[in-house]
């Protein structure tokens, strides 16, 4: 069994969905938790690729052949972003060494257009997780999230978008090693 979650999540934090949760939204999920406090909690799923390409949502970045990837089922009609780099953009909230999150759009078009910022530095997201005063630590309590504290970087999610979630748990070791290897349906075992 999973142990509970002795952690308070802080923003930076990724949480691993367990690997029998059957929400729809969020099965094998790594969601990259952006805001955490009294009001409640907002992130965005890492490694849940939407059929929408960046190009066909804006104009402005018709030039970047680019996935969007579904942050979350809550106002999935909102983009979101977040990109890794030394320096943030005005208005972006660092959650993290290097990593910002959102922040003024017209900066970062600029950016990506002059090549300050790579394509490979950002993600794209419509819609987000969301969750109301106290209910993550709910969810937590419950054992519904495991809580990484894994440095997230670019390459990270470049290169295992498709094992995110199984690459993590391997990575913290112990128990979480084992869980990474759980089948979807535990009748299968």
């Amino acid at each position: 069994m999973i142990q509970p979650n002795k952690n308070i999540p802080k923003p930076g934090n990724l949480l691993i969905s367990e690997p029998f949760l059957q929400d729809e939204n969020f099965v094998r999920s790594v969601v990259l938790l952006c805001e955490h406090n009294s009001e409640g909690s907002f992130g965005l799923v890492l490694n849940k690729p939407s059929i929408l390409h960046l190009e066909e949502l804006i104009e402005e970045l018709s030039f970047l052949e680019k996935d969007v990837f579904v942050g979350g089922p809550v106002e999935q009609n909102t983009l979101h972003f977040i990109f890794f780099h030394p320096e943030p953009l005005p208005e972006s909230i660092s959650i993290g060494e290097d990593i910002w999150w959102g922040g003024d759009f017209d900066s970062l078009v600029e950016a990506l257009k002059t090549g300050q910022l790579s394509a490979e530095q950002v993600m794209f997201f419509i819609g987000y997780s969301g969750w109301g005063p106290g209910q993550l630590s709910d969810e937590l309590e419950d054992n519904t999230w495991i809580i990484s504290e894994e440095k997230l970087d670019a390459n990270l999610i470049h290169d295992s978008t498709g094992n995110l979630w199984k690459s993590i748990l391997k990575n913290m070791g112990g128990e979480f090693k084992v869980i990474a290897n759980y089948p979807l349906d535990p009748r299968l075992n």
